[in-house]
C-alpha cells in the first residue's frame, strides 16, 4: 500500500508474472519501508513483555523489586536490571540500524539482476 501504483504498474508493463513482480519489485521495496518500524515494535515488545519471563525466568523488573526489598540498595539493583534490558535491546537497534543503512544503498546503475 505504501509503494507508488506506478511501481507495479511498470513491473507489470515489462511483462513480469504476478510471483517475479512482488519478489523482485515490490517487497525489496517494501521490507526498506517496513523494516526500521518493524524492528521499533520489536523492541517496544521486549521492553513491555521482558524477554527473561518470555524464556521462562522471572520478569527482570519484578526480580528486581525483590532483590532491593532483601538488600535496601535499590540504586545499585535497577541500575543493573537497566543495564540488562540495554543489552537485550541494543543489538537489535543496532541490527535495525544495518538494515535501514543498507536500504538506504543506491543499486548501481546497469545492473541487469
Amino acid at each position: 500500500e505504501s509503494l507508488p501504483r506506478g511501481q507495479t504498474e511498470a513491473a507489470t508493463a515489462l511483462g513480469m508474472q504476478y510471483w517475479a513482480r512482488i519478489r523482485h519489485v515490490i517487497l525489496p521495496q517494501a521490507l526498506r519501508i517496513t523494516m526500521p518500524a518493524t524492528t521499533g515494535y520489536l523492541i517496544q515488545l521486549i521492553k513491555g513483555t521482558s524477554l527473561a519471563g518470555i524464556i521462562g525466568l522471572t520478569e527482570l523488573t519484578r526480580s528486581g523489586q525483590i532483590i532491593t526489598n532483601a538488600t535496601y540498595q535499590p540504586m545499585i539493583v535497577y541500575a543493573i536490571v537497566a543495564a540488562l534490558y540495554f543489552l537485550i535491546c541494543w543489538p537489535l537497534s543496532l541490527f535495525e540500524a544495518r538494515l535501514a543503512h543498507r536500504g538506504e544503498r543506491p543499486t548501481p546503475s546497469g545492473s541487469s539482476s
